[in-house]
């Protein structure tokens, strides 16, 4: 299974999550009846609306060198590929940034997270994550995906790239990137053609041409 499949599996479980719930904000800059820009694509009472673009208008947390670090990683968790756009398409950078001040007590891991990763890469390369070659950058990133494998040493790298991971997946699919790579349509309408032919032969039945006209027949055409 590979890594996007996987994520699937562990995001359809999370959709519900305070995380997923918060992955509502979009470009849209219209205005609702409060008056307020409303910035997230569900509705919300003028509290809510109120309180949410207080966040938006809060100061960066992150820095843009952070910025350009988490953007990085995002990507490697959750590439382009021929189905769909990358995590950066999905805007999942700018989905952390507001996390972290929804939920302030995702600051602290990131921003020591992001620091501790630095620093291992200028031990090990004499530069900062964001600076790597990619193949460099993968080196790193398998030292702290998978948790059972990794050395007691890189158990912080690892406690952050487990979030990380976490706040992409939630960003990338509760975006509306992430719901077209699900598949995910939603309610649709459907038709009802009728009986199938042969059940009817069975049971000795027939439609007339008045209920084929009227009830049965649909035009499929899409």
């Amino acid at each position: 299974m590979d890594r996007r499949n996987s994520l699937k599996l562990i995001i359809a479980g999370a959709v519900a999550s305070p995380m997923a719930i918060a992955a509502c904000k979009t470009d849209d800059k219209e205005k609702n009846n409060s008056g307020v820009d409303n910035k997230f694509s569900l509705d919300r009472n003028p509290d809510e609306l109120k309180y949410e673009n207080k966040l938006l208008a809060e100061p960066k947390f992150f820095t843009e060198h952070e910025m350009a670090t988490i953007a990085v990683l995002a990507n490697i968790i959750i590439p382009k590929d021929e189905v769909s756009g990358s995590a950066t398409d999905a805007k999942v950078p700018e989905f952390i940034e507001f996390i972290v001040h929804d939920m302030p007590n995702h600051q602290v891991p990131m921003k020591g997270g992001l620091r501790w990763l630095d620093m291992y890469c200028m031990q090990q390369y004499n530069q900062s994550f964001k600076d790597l070659s990619k193949e460099q950058q993968i080196a790193v990133v398998d030292l702290i995906a998978y948790p059972k494998k990794a050395k007691p040493e890189m158990s912080q790298g690892v406690k952050f790239f487990s979030l990380m991971r976490d706040l992409t997946a939630t960003g990338f699919y509760t975006s509306e990137v992430g719901v077209k790579d699900l598949g995910y349509v939603g309610n649709t309408p459907t038709q009802w053609n009728g009986v199938p032919e042969d059940v009817l032969k069975q049971y000795n039945k027939a439609y007339t041409e008045k209920e084929l006209k009227e009830c049965v027949s649909f035009d499929n055409k899409k």
